[in-house]
């Protein structure tokens, strides 16, 4: 049985559920689309990795796990040098 889904918004709901599907199916951008040349690769200059440092920090902590979410969906693999910052960023989130 195929499931089909009203995208019609009832008004009824704080957060319209068309909405949270969209974010289900599509990628959510943090102004970093420049980072795309970057799929598929796994090593990156001092130079490349600034690039990533830069969006990272100029973004509010709250948002870090969902860009590196959306890195992952567009598979942009996050620069080895970063990896420790994210998670001290992600893991004050947490507290």
């Amino acid at each position: 049985m195929e499931r089909t889904v009203d995208f019609e918004c009832c008004g009824l709901h704080e957060v319209c559920e068309k909405d949270s599907l969209r974010a289900l199916d599509g990628v959510e951008y943090y102004e970093d689309e420049e980072l795309d040349r970057f799929r598929g690769r796994t090593s990156y200059s001092a130079e490349e990795t600034e690039e990533f440092r830069e969006v990272l920090y100029t973004m509010r902590t709250d948002e870090v796990a969902g860009w590196v979410h959306s890195l992952e969906q567009r598979q942009v693999n996050l620069p080895d040098e970063l990896k420790d910052e994210v998670l001290l960023i992600v893991g004050e989130q947490g507290q």
